[in-house]
């Protein structure tokens, strides 16, 4: 089992601070005059709920910084799209220039950065409270929880198409393709098994610093 053992020291603490009022003056610039107001609070609402959890649970239990820093990457690409909408992103429609694509990317890129953090997260998590045995076991549950919120993100899509019509349109982000759903999912998985492959060990070496066996 892994446990936390020493407070966090100040210079950190000062960071997280300084990303959290960053986070916090994106929050307000993405939410002044977004292109549809439903449509961002439906794109933010991940990090209305993270942020002050992640606050009221860093006493008892801190992150690694590199969760810390996914998460925030993570909170900055969600509230660029609900500004925007995620078919309406600048950055989208240069990518999609540069790579002669027919349609803006910047969803995909929302999802594979929907598997790439949401797995070290869990990973993190799983480890902390030495839930699982193995690294291979460990590995094949963080992509099924990735999956998992994957499908869950799907779901409530579909509920707001359901319940909105073409008012979830902005939302949805689909632009006309039929296979969106898969293809979403289908980059939370690749972002997953990407996170596993090029950070487990910064993970592992951030944890032993944190921790005592």
């Amino acid at each position: 089992m892994v446990t936390h053992t020493s407070a966090p020291d100040g210079a950190r603490e000062r960071r997280l601070v300084g990303a959290a009022l960053a986070l916090l003056a994106l929050l307000v610039w993405s939410g002044v005059a977004p292109y549809d107001r439903g449509t961002w609070l439906m794109e933010v609402m991940p990090v209305l709920l993270a942020v002050p959890l992640m606050a009221f649970t860093y006493r008892r239990l801190p992150l690694t910084t590199l969760v810390y820093t996914l998460i925030f990457l993570h909170a900055c690409v969600l509230m660029l799209g609900g500004a925007y909408t995620y078919a309406r992103v600048p950055l989208g429609f240069e990518l999609a220039q540069m790579l002669h694509l027919e349609r803006n990317p910047y969803d995909r890129i929302g999802h594979l950065f929907q598997g790439f953090v949401p797995v070290m997260v869990a990973r993190e998590i799983l480890l902390r409270g030495a839930y699982v045995r193995g690294r291979r076991m460990l590995a094949f549950i963080c992509i099924a929880i990735v999956l998992a919120v994957s499908a869950s993100y799907e779901l409530i899509e579909w509920a707001a198409a359901l319940i909105l019509g073409q008012g979830a349109d902005q939302f949805l982000g689909t632009q006309g393709d039929v296979w969106d759903t898969q293809w979403d999912m289908f980059c939370a998985l690749l972002g997953a098994g990407a996170a596993l492959l090029l950070l487990t060990r910064w993970h592992d070496r951030q944890l032993a610093a944190i921790a005592t066996p």
